[in-house]
C-alpha cells in the first residue's frame, strides 16, 4: 500500500504519475472507509484528492503555505502530511479535527471551519512573510461555494491592489461560477503561462520601472492595454478586472495537467487565479449522485451509502414541518437561508414555495440585511442559519434588525454543543451576543410543541425575534411544553410530574431542601435525567425551563425562586455574558446567594459526541445531579 509509506510531502514527491493513480485511489478508499465510520464530509474531500495531490508534488510545505478555506476538504492533505496512521480518529475526542487545526501539525497554518477566509488570511501572512525577507509562496485554495462569501471579495480586491505574488486555486465544481469562451480562453492561459513569456513580462516590467518620470505612467498605460485585449476575450472575468492572471478551467482530477499548471505557476511574479473543474463525491457514485446529502454527513453503509434512519424527529426536522404549515397559513412568509436549505430545514418549504425562498449562498450579513429589506417590504421573513455562522452577522442584527425594529424571524439551528464538527462549530456565543441588544425578544425552545407555540407566536405576536434550538433529537408528548406563552415568563415542571414508583407526593413535600433549576431549551434531556436522578437519592428540586431570554419577567421569576432553598442554573452557553450569570446576580441583590451557575467556561471546546462536549464543560446529567447536591447542602 503506498499511502502508509507517505509520511510527509516529500515522501510523495518520489512517486511515479503512474504510483499517483494507485495512491489516489487508495486515499478514495481510506476517506470513504473512515467517514462511514465517524461521519465527516465526504463529497467535498472525494473531489479534491488529484488537486491536493498535485500541489503538494509541486509545492513544499510548510515552506510554501497552502490554505485551505473552510478546511472542510482537507482530508486527503491530512493523509499527505504525516497524520495516516491517526486518521481513524477523525473527528472523535481526542482525534484529528475533521479542518485543518494548527495545533496539530505545522502543514495547518490556520484553525478553520468557516467560510471565505483563505484569501484575507492568506494574503496577510504573504505580505508579513515579505516584510520579514521570507521566502515561500502561500496558496489559497477556496471552493466557488466559499467565494459567494462577501468577505472573499474583500480579499480579492486588496490582493489585486497590493499585486501580491498570491496563487488563488478555485476549487469549481460547477456549482456558482460561469464557464469563460472555449478554445481562445484555454490559449490564452496556455500562452501566458509559458516560461518563455514570463520571463520576459518580468524583465519588461522590471525596466519600465527604470525608466524616470515615465516609467510609472507608461506601466499604467501598458496594464490597461493588456487589459483591453483580455477583456475582447476574456468576457465576465472578474479576476482579471481585479489585476489577476488567470489561468483555467482545468480538469480538476488530471494530477499530471495540474502539476505542470503549477509548476509555471510557481514562476509568476504577479497575483493569478487558477480555475480548475473538480466533481464533488468523485469516485463514489452514491456522493456523486447526490453531493448535496454527502456533504456532511452522519455514519452510512459504505457498500450502497444508506444512511441510518432513526424513529426520532430532530428539531430540525420539526422547524421544517412547522414552517410549510405557516407558509400554507401566512403568504407574507418568506424564507432565507445562507447556502444551508438542507442543513436547517428550508428544503421542503423551498419545494413548496420556490418564489418565496431565498438562499443567498454564503452570506450571513448580506441574508439578515437582506431580510431587514424584505420586512419593511411587508413580508415576515425567517431567517434560517446555524448559531456559529450568525456570529458573522452581529452588527446587521444590531443596526438592521433591531434598531429598525423590524418584524424579523431568525432560527438559530445547532445552538449549544455541536458534535463532531468541534471548536469552530460550537453554537454557543449566541446568548451572550444578542441577549444585550435593545429590541430583541430571545427564545430557546425545549421541545416540538414549545418550538410550535413559540414559532408561531413570533410570526404572529413577535417583532425582531431570535429564537434557539439545538442539533439533537426532539422531545414531544411532554404536556408542560404546551402552556400559552407569556412574554417573558418560561415553563414550570414540578418534580411531581415526573413519576417514580415507590415516592408520593407527601413524601416529597416532606423532604427538607428544595432546589430550583434553571435551564434553556437545549438542556432538557440532561436536566430531567438530573432531576429524576436527585429525586431517587433522596433529593427534591423542580424545573423551571427558560422561554425566553429577553424580555425575562424579572418579578415573577424573583416570586418563583424565593420558595427554594438554592438555584442551579443550567446554560447552553457560555458564562461570560449569559443569562446564567445574569439572573444570578439578579437574586444575589434579592438576598439569594445559594446559587451555582453551569455552562461553558472560557475556553475553546474540542470535538466529540455530544455528551463528550458536555462532559468537558461539566453539563453532562451528572455535573448536573452533583451541583443540585451541593446546593442542597449549603441550605
Amino acid at each position: 500500500m503506498l499511502l502508509s509509506k507517505i509520511h510527509s510531502p516529500d515522501d510523495l514527491k518520489k512517486l511515479s504519475h503512474k504510483d499517483i493513480k494507485q495512491l489516489a485511489a487508495e486515499i478514495r478508499k481510506t476517506i470513504i472507509e473512515v467517514v462511514g465510520k465517524n461521519g465527516g464530509h465526504l463529497a467535498s474531500n472525494l473531489g479534491v484528492v488529484e488537486l491536493t495531490i498535485a500541489l503538494h508534488r509541486v509545492f513544499n510545505s510548510p515552506k510554501d503555505a497552502i490554505i485551505w478555506d473552510v478546511s472542510h476538504q482537507c482530508y486527503t492533505h491530512k493523509l499527505l502530511t504525516g497524520r495516516y496512521s491517526d486518521f481513524f480518529t477523525l473527528r472523535q475526542k481526542n482525534g484529528l479535527s475533521g479542518f485543518t487545526n494548527k495545533d496539530e501539525s505545522v502543514h495547518d497554518f490556520f484553525i478553520n471551519g468557516h467560510s471565505s477566509t483563505s484569501i484575507s488570511s492568506a494574503l496577510g501572512l504573504l505580505t508579513a512573510r515579505e516584510l520579514n525577507g521570507d521566502k515561500g509562496k502561500v496558496i489559497a485554495v477556496i471552493g466557488d461555494g466559499a467565494l459567494t462569501g462577501g468577505m472573499a471579495f474583500e480579499g480579492l480586491e486588496h490582493a489585486g491592489q497590493l499585486s501580491k505574488n498570491l496563487i488563488i486555486v478555485l476549487n469549481d465544481n460547477q456549482m456558482s461560477i460561469d464557464h469563460n469562451t472555449g478554445s481562445v480562453s484555454r490559449y490564452l492561459s496556455r500562452l501566458t503561462m509559458t516560461a518563455g513569456y514570463q520571463t520576459f513580462r518580468y524583465k519588461a516590467d522590471k525596466l519600465i520601472d527604470k525608466i524616470p518620470y515615465i516609467g510609472r505612467a507608461f506601466e499604467k498605460i501598458i496594464f490597461r492595454f493588456k487589459r483591453a485585449i483580455k477583456g475582447l476575450f476574456l468576457t465576465n472575468n472578474v479576476f482579471v478586472d481585479l489585476g489577476f492572471e488567470y489561468v483555467g478551467p482545468l480538469d480538476g482530477h488530471n494530477a499530471a495537467e495540474l502539476e505542470k499548471v503549477f509548476r509555471q505557476v510557481v514562476k509568476l511574479h504577479r497575483p493569478v487565479v487558477v480555475h480548475i473543474v473538480t466533481k464533488k463525491g468523485k469516485g463514489y457514485s452514491p456522493a456523486e449522485n447526490n453531493p448535496e446529502l454527502f456533504h456532511g454527513i452522519g455514519p452510512f453503509q459504505i457498500s450502497d451509502g444508506a444512511v441510518e434512519k432513526f424513529d426520532t424527529t430532530s428539531f430540525t426536522e420539526n422547524f421544517s414541518n412547522l414552517i410549510c404549515q405557516q407558509g400554507l397559513m401566512n403568504k407574507e412568509i418568506v424564507t432565507v437561508t445562507a447556502a444551508m436549505a438542507k442543513g436547517t430545514g428550508l428544503y421542503q418549504f423551498s419545494h413548496k414555495f420556490p418564489d418565496r425562498f431565498f438562499d443567498v449562498g454564503i452570506a450571513e450579513e448580506h441574508a439578515v440585511t437582506f431580510a431587514a429589506g424584505l420586512s419593511k417590504g411587508g413580508k415576515i421573513p425567517v431567517v434560517c442559519i446555524y448559531s456559529t455562522f450568525m456570529q458573522r452577522a452581529v452588527d446587521q442584527i444590531i443596526h438592521d434588525i433591531a434598531l429598525q425594529k423590524l418584524h424579523a424571524v431568525f432560527m438559530l439551528d445547532r445552538a449549544g454543543a455541536v458534535p463532531g464538527d468541534g471548536v469552530t462549530h460550537q453554537g454557543i456565543y449566541d446568548i451572550a451576543l444578542f441577549r444585550p441588544v435593545p429590541e430583541i425578544q430571545f427564545l430557546t425552545v425545549s421541545s416540538a410543541e414549545d418550538m410550535k407555540l413559540c414559532l408561531d407566536w413570533a410570526i404572529n405576536d413577535g417583532s425582531s425575534v431570535i429564537i434557539r434550538y439545538p442539533k439533537l433529537s426532539c422531545p414531544t408528548e411532554i404536556p408542560q411544553f404546551s402552556q400559552p406563552i407569556e412574554l417573558g415568563r418560561g415553563i414550570f415542571i414540578p418534580c411531581s410530574e415526573f413519576v417514580i414508583e415507590n415516592i408520593s407526593d407527601a413524601e416529597l413535600e416532606g423532604r427538607k431542601s428544595k432546589i430550583l433549576v434553571v435551564a434553556t431549551g437545549g438542556m432538557y434531556s440532561e436536566v430531567q435525567k438530573a432531576v429524576r436522578a436527585v429525586m431517587l437519592d433522596g433529593g427534591y428540586a423542580d424545573i423551571y425551563m427558560l422561554r425566553f431570554i429577553k424580555p425575562f419577567d424579572e418579578t415573577y421569576f424573583i416570586e418563583i425562586a424565593k420558595k427554594y432553598d438554592g438555584v442551579v442554573f443550567v446554560e447552553d452557553g457560555v458564562k461570560i455574558g449569559g443569562i446564567g450569570e445574569h439572573l444570578k446576580g439578579l437574586l444575589a441583590k434579592n438576598g439569594m446567594t445559594n446559587t451555582k451557575v453551569l455552562g461553558f467556561d472560557d475556553k475553546f471546546f474540542n470535538h466529540g459526541s455530544r455528551e463528550e462536549v458536555l462532559e468537558m464543560t461539566g453539563l453532562s446529567h451528572e455535573y448536573i445531579q452533583k451541583a443540585i447536591k451541593e446546593c442542597s447542602r449549603l441550605s
